[in-house]
């Protein structure tokens, strides 16, 4: 079938776009369809800057959050091919300081492992989210993270550990996983327009705003830079260089009649290494499994290869039909939306002459409760379930009412301290209440007894209760803080012990104002 032949099969999709984006409340959005080497499809919907009716072109830049998975499986690719680095030897021999909270996953752990999300972890997002610290420092964290699995026993998707093979990269090269990124894909590939960080986004000629919808109103957040995470998350692209990134797919790591990758390492990315969860299972999605850094599927019967991406204010969805040779990339500037999973879903329908499964009206059930979901899987959810938003206990506190503290609010001040985590810093406010921080992320705090709080984290867009357990010692002396900050089963309450008291923190206060 030809182009063409491709191109009139997608009549009225301008229409089905926009009902999708009137639908999901959606701002702007950019939509791109590949087949082999051209393009059948590449068009802008509505604002990039929603206040300024600034449209969306194909030039417009979009943070695509985790689709920036597989280009890091790629760079570790390049490195398979040249010989620096082994899918299947333990990273401790390359990097002997690596350690990980089980012993034996420190001396077994392999890229590949890690690549295909079966460390064993869970996702403890708020070790990272908005951190101050480097990559380097939440690597050497992960020693202090608990697993909830038994080693290379389940797929869990993992943002930190992500990180953690980018940066085995950089270190294996002597230099970044931004550089090596650059130098080996992105420079090459001619993705001149593609940046890294959402700091350097903003110095682009065109840009999308990030947005969320809340109270049936458009409101626009700020930007979330993810840079230390990087390697999980931290592209920003355009239709321009993703329909490149595409097309280098189809064509089996060849550009310009160039290998920038061997077709054999390809194949290794592009093939199942993990059983894993789907937001999609259905008779159509039967079965979904996880490569290194793309989860591939059977779509209705064709084999799909994808991945989505969300981080505050933006998601996307990057899929294609390797025997079809059939692409598409569908890039949103809208909080958690669903639409480019709608949009790309429906355009491989009708290219594959198929009657177009109503993905819209399924979800839109499933999000009012009249349909099941298994466990968060990619990022159709990944911007919007990361820190116990499904908590059964969350949902209990919430009912309760606010009480008078039964004992002074002074004994609460202080800092807690996780070595995996960080530091949580407990202070009173002009009002005498209690107020939070974490990761500089501000939190109040309301009082609902037994040594509780009720607490409201705003993560990725998304407001949060999550209650605030003090412990006291044998003293009758406020002695940690537990929290539950992971959704996944088997995990338990991350506990913050007192590292500081109130003295401790008004002195440090007290010595940041003179300096």
């Amino acid at each position: 079938m030809t182009t063409t032949d491709l191109h009139s099969l997608l009549g009225g999709l301008d229409d089905f776009v926009e009902e999708q984006m009137k639908h999901w409340k959606g701002v702007g959005a950019a939509v791109a369809v590949v087949h082999k080497n051209e393009v059948v499809w590449q068009k802008g919907y509505g604002y990039r800057d929603l206040e300024a009716k600034l449209g969306v072109t194909p030039n417009t830049l979009f943070a695509i959050g985790s689709s920036t998975k597989a280009f890091t499986a790629a760079t570790a690719a390049i490195l398979v091919d040249q010989n620096q680095l082994n899918w299947d030897t333990p990273i401790v021999q390359y990097m002997p300081d690596f350690k990980m909270f089980d012993p034996v996953t420190t001396e077994r752990l392999t890229i590949r492992d890690i690549l295909c999300h079966r460390s064993g972890l869970p996702r403890h997002e708020m070790a990272w989210y908005n951190s101050p610290r480097s990559r380097e420092e939440l690597v050497h964290c992960l020693r202090y993270l608990e697993p909830n699995e038994d080693f290379r026993n389940k797929w869990q998707y993992q943002n930190i550990m992500y990180m953690t093979a980018g940066y085995l990269v950089g270190q294996i090269k002597g230099t970044s996983w931004e550089s090596v990124l650059e130098d080996s894909l992105l420079r090459p590939l001619g993705m001149n327009s593609s940046v890294l960080s959402v700091d350097l986004m903003q110095l682009q000629p065109e840009y999308a705003l990030p947005y969320m919808e809340k109270d049936e109103q458009h409101i626009r957040i700020p930007y979330r830079n993810v840079d230390t995470i990087g390697p999980a998350g931290s592209i920003n692209s355009n239709l321009i260089d993703m329909i490149t990134w595409l097309k280098f797919q189809l064509n089996q790591g060849q550009h310009d009649g160039r290998a920038l990758i061997s077709t054999e390492e390809m194949q290794t990315m592009h093939s199942p290494h993990m059983p894993c969860d789907s937001s999609f299972r259905s008779e159509e999605v039967p079965i979904s499994t996880y490569g290194l850094g793309w989860i591939i599927e059977s779509y209705r019967g064709h084999r799909m290869i994808h991945h989505g991406g969300g981080i505050d204010g933006f998601t996307s969805q990057v899929a294609f039909l390797p025997d079809e040779q059939i692409g598409v990339v569908v890039l949103c500037n809208s909080n958690g939306s669903v639409v480019p999973y709608t949009v790309s879903y429906h355009i491989i329908d009708r290219l594959l002459e198929l009657e177009p499964t109503d993905w819209s009206d399924r979800l839109t059930k499933l999000i009012d409760g009249e349909g099941t979901q298994p466990e968060d899987e990619s990022e159709a959810t990944e911007g919007t379930a990361s820190v116990g938003s499904e908590h059964q206990e969350t949902t209990d506190f919430e009912k309760k009412e606010v009480q008078p503290f039964d004992r002074p609010a002074s004994e609460y001040i202080g800092v807690y301290t996780h070595l995996g985590y960080g530091d949580f810093l407990i202070e009173s406010t002009a009002e005498g209440e209690l107020r939070a921080t974490f990761n500089n992320l501000d939190m109040s705090m309301q009082y609902i007894g037994n040594e509780t709080f009720d607490v409201e984290l705003v993560q990725q867009g998304q407001e949060q209760k999550l209650p605030f357990t003090f412990t006291l010692d044998d003293q009758n002396h406020t002695h940690s803080l537990k929290i539950p900050l992971l959704m996944e089963p088997n995990t338990n309450e991350v506990i913050f012990t007192k590292t500081k008291t109130k003295a401790n923190v008004t002195d440090d206060i007290d010595a940041q104002i003179e300096s």
